[in-house]
């Protein structure tokens, strides 16, 4: 695991949930503590949403729920009981 890395090198990794092996798309964004300077979560885009103006909506991952980051993929494990509660809409400014 990376003890240091950008936040283009994360826009780059695909997101595959581990419990269900379904991909979940490369990360759009982050979210991050601006008082301390940590990542809250990382942000993927909904399946084939996009808006009226371009601007891709995205669910928003916590970071507690990541498992691994490796060279081109990020495993995060999302349960099927807890989806709902982790993915929720995130509004794009």
């Amino acid at each position: 695991m990376f003890e240091r890395c950008c936040i283009a090198d994360l826009r780059n990794k695909e997101v595959v949930n581990i419990c269900d092996g379904r991909r979940l798309g490369c990360v759009i964004d982050v979210e991050f503590n601006i008082c301390d300077g940590k990542i809250i979560s990382i942000i993927v885009p909904k399946e084939d949403k996009i808006s009226l103006f371009g601007k891709v909506d995205g669910f928003c991952i916590p970071w507690c729920k990541i498992d691994k980051i490796g060279d081109d993929i990020i495993l995060v494990n999302i349960g099927e009981s807890s989806g709902r509660e982790v993915f929720q809409n995130q509004k794009r400014k």
